[in-house]
């Protein structure tokens, strides 16, 4: 998973799995029987453990400013926490890659609109119907771009002032009395 989220599927070799798993070729095809399969099983462990949203912080919130903020700076903390690599393998680890591999491609666009579709569900109560759908878009770009920084070097500090900005441009959409039921 690890080799996969810091390189990207193609950056990855059969001979650097095998070399990280410690296995021969052979017993790497038996057991997942091919790099692509190798690849959705470690996305799905990925997601399931260390990339998923924690969306509880944003249940909890009193306003929609607050909701945002919440989901964000957990994004922040996730995708700098030095104990792992940087950014989110969901969101960088397959975007653009040889036609042979547009399946894996499709697969990460459909992970990523769960994302979306997670987010929208988690920000209901705080924008009407019309609202939500673009809200939950918009911040799933910025989640993303907040990720592609991450792995660029950009410091907490640094996307901190994009939670600023984002945060300030839903006060102003979405006032506190906007919470909806």
């Amino acid at each position: 998973m690890r080799l996969f989220w810091r390189h990207g599927y193609e950056g990855v070799s059969i001979v650097d799995l095998t070399r990280e798993i410690g296995v021969a070729p052979p017993s790497l095809y038996a057991a997942f029987g091919s790099k692509a399969e190798l690849y959705r099983e470690a996305i799905t462990r990925y997601e399931e453990t260390l990339g998923g949203l924690n969306l509880a912080p944003v249940q909890l919130a009193t306003s929609p400013a607050e909701a945002v903020r919440a989901l964000l700076e957990g994004a922040v903390r996730a995708v700098t926490d030095p104990q792992f690599e940087r950014g989110c393998m969901i969101s960088s680890g397959i975007v653009a890659c040889h036609p042979d591999h547009a399946s894996l491609a499709r697969d990460a666009a459909v992970r990523r609109n769960a994302m979306r579709e997670r987010i929208a569900e988690a920000l209901r109560s705080f924008a009407g119907p019309d609202e939500v759908g673009p809200l939950a878009r918009h911040l799933a770009a910025v989640l993303q771009g907040i990720s592609i920084q991450a792995r660029d070097g950009s410091e907490p500090t640094e996307l901190q002032e994009i939670v600023e900005d984002v945060v300030a441009g839903v006060e102003a959409r979405l006032p506190v009395g906007a919470r909806k039921q």
